[in-house]
């Protein structure tokens, strides 16, 4: 049996081999000094057993090596580097190549963002790293996670409307001409039309983006409108594929959008006109993004298991270095001191820059505390309702009738009521609908009452349909109070308020044989009172410097209509086989482009100045 101690295996103490090499004592125990004892004792040992086994031991330890790593942030003091490097990139790599590590440890160096770079260590080497004077600090890479028609009309920014403050929307759209919005998300969907470049003059000379190629995605997909296009994968394939990261992706490694929040999020803020859009005759009209005529640069960050801050970081460095006016990102993880933060670290180099930074303040609401991005130099973005709604009805067999939302655009129920059930299920989650949680024989023909909650909402009628049911209520309970969002489910399915939902439930329960029908009423404008902070959008206070209100402001937020990956469906779901080039989604994405676009009026159609 091997034991490893301070002064190295047991196995060698008794060797003698040890006693001519006084170099082990003066350093701690590690692999690089496992790889001289095993040298050491091969070369000393006569015998045949004992090389097989310390080989054996040595191909042990490169595996635990190997598992041990993970993802670090190391913050650097820039101006400590010796003159014997060329660049940071040299020093960064050779101070890792002290450590023993192997050549593909360093990920990435950032050199606008940030100082210092991004590398796969053990946690030996943290350890050694911080012992240097030159090493700000060393940080565990961060998993964050993701966080329209109407809405230009809705905030004044139509064409068609007449004057912003005083300007005529002729000058609005030439002052975006020149704006570059650097959106990091999950891609961007090249073909849709809401990035066509029809009428846009050249790209300003100062962009120093690109488009990179992929499996998936040629350069010649990007044009006058969508300007960039780059994607930032080391980070995500460290974490899932551990030393094997870029041999064995999990995913096509490319710029393409397959998520759909990315293409949607673009396209909001900064998406061409498109007329006759709508998701499956929804929200019908034509869609535009705040600003028509800025130009797009899409940064890929954001992976199927989330957003890593390594990635995340090197985004924002390439960003700044290819000359964005905007930073645009609808993810977060919660708050965190603002040198921990990555998003607030790159931040505050754009800011230093004049780059104007956006982010969503999250979807944990309405639970205090629940912010995210909430750095002073960052513009925090809560979710709000806009004046556009889409009702859905639910009839009861006692003749009560009942207001939703929905957006299921399939065959319907019908006028014949059909039966109506809560909690029928073999274990304690059918009241949520969790998959696998309904009896087919309770359920099959039936609507399914699913409490909202746990999983996701589209998903519950997933399961409903799965089991044999043949339309969803979907009822909230007090955490999400009144709130409704619209889906696009793949039943007929229709979302209530709490209150509604407790009559509902109670109709159930005390009549003998509950029966309802569903019905769907289409697109209905002017609804009032909006706009109204959605409940899922994160409250304050602020928990990293209480005395900075946060959210700043908040943005349309709820059921935004805008382009969408043709990959996937509306729902999300594997099992939704739905294309659309247009899907309505809820969230706290933001709207830049507004501050972005009077900044821009002040200088290019202001006058002379001060």
């Amino acid at each position: 049996m091997l034991f490893i101690t301070d002064t190295g295996p047991s196995i060698l103490r008794d060797s003698g081999c040890l006693h001519h090499t006084p170099i082990f004592s003066h350093f701690p125990f590690s692999f690089f000094k496992f790889i001289l004892f095993t040298v050491t004792v091969i070369l000393c040992s006569s015998s045949m057993a004992g090389i097989w086994t310390l080989a054996a031991l040595l191909l042990l330890s490169l595996s635990i090596s190997t598992a041990a790593k993970q993802t670090y942030i190391v913050h650097m003091k820039h101006n400590t580097k010796p003159d014997s490097f060329p660049t940071h990139h040299d020093w960064y790599t050779a101070s890792l190549q002290s450590l023993a590590s192997t050549p593909d440890s360093l990920l990435y160096t950032y050199t606008n963002a940030f100082d210092g770079f991004a590398a796969s260590l053990s946690d030996e080497e943290v350890e050694l790293l911080k012992q240097s004077q030159s090493v700000v600090g060393v940080y565990e890479d961060t998993l964050y996670s993701l966080h329209t028609t109407r809405t230009p009309a809705f905030l004044g920014l139509n064409t068609d409307l007449g004057p912003l403050d005083g300007r005529h929307a002729l000058d609005i759209n030439q002052a975006s001409n020149d704006v570059i919005v650097g959106v990091l998300d999950t891609g961007i969907w090249p073909e849709s039309k809401s990035f066509s470049d029809s009428g846009m003059p050249e790209i300003p000379t100062r962009w120093k983006g690109e488009c990179e190629s992929g499996p998936d995605f040629s350069p010649k997909l990007c044009n006058k409108k969508l300007i960039g296009a780059r994607y930032f994968s080391k980070g995500y394939n460290m974490a899932s594929s551990g030393r094997g990261y870029l041999k064995k992706p999990k995913e096509i490694e490319s710029p393409r959008d397959r998520d759909g929040h990315g293409t949607h999020t673009a396209s909001t803020a900064a998406g061409s006109q498109v007329a006759n859009a709508s998701l499956l005759g929804y929200a019908s009209g034509t869609a535009r993004g705040m600003a028509t005529h800025a130009r797009v640069a899409s940064y890929k960050v954001c992976w199927t298991s989330g957003c890593f801050g390594s990635d995340i970081l090197a985004g924002m460095d390439r960003a700044i270095a290819d000359g964005v006016d905007v930073l645009s990102l609808s993810l977060g993880g919660g708050s965190a001191p603002y040198y921990r933060d990555t998003i607030a670290i790159g931040a505050f180099t754009a800011m230093e820059r004049g780059i104007f930074v956006s982010c969503s303040a999250g979807n944990s609401g309405p639970s205090i505390a629940s912010l995210a991005n909430v750095a002073p130099w960052i513009m925090t973005v809560g979710a709000g309702t806009l004046d556009r709604d889409f009702p859905a009805y639910a009839v009861m067999g006692n003749k009560k009738r009942f207001a939703g939302v929905s957006l299921y655009s399939g065959v319907g129920m019908g006028g014949k009521p059909v039966g109506l059930v809560y909690n029928k299920g073999g274990n304690s989650t059918s009241n949520l609908c969790m998959p696998g949680s309904l009896e087919p024989k309770l359920v099959r023909g039936k609507v399914v009452i699913c409490d909202r909650g746990i999983n996701p909402r589209v998903e519950k009628g997933a399961v409903v349909r799965d089991a044999g049911g043949v339309g969803m209520i979907l009822a909230n309970t007090a955490e999400s109070g009144e709130e409704l969002v619209a889906d696009s489910h793949l039943l007929p399915a229709v979302a209530v308020g709490r209150k509604i939902g407790d009559v509902i439930r109670e109709y159930v329960k005390s009549d003998p044989n509950p029966t309802a029908v569903l019905s769907f009423e289409g697109t209905v404008l002017n609804v009032r009172p909006s706009p109204v902070v959605a409940a899922f959008s994160s409250r304050g206070p602020n928990l990293v410097t209480r005395e900075i209100l946060k959210p700043d402001l908040i943005g349309p937020g709820v059921n935004i209509l805008a382009a969408w990956s043709e990959t996937i469906g509306p729902t999300g779901l594997e099992t939704d086989t739905r294309k659309t080039e247009f899907n309505i989604m809820s969230g706290t994405k933001h709207y830049t482009i507004k501050a972005c676009l009077c900044k821009n009026l002040s200088v290019n159609v202001g006058g002379s100045g001060s």
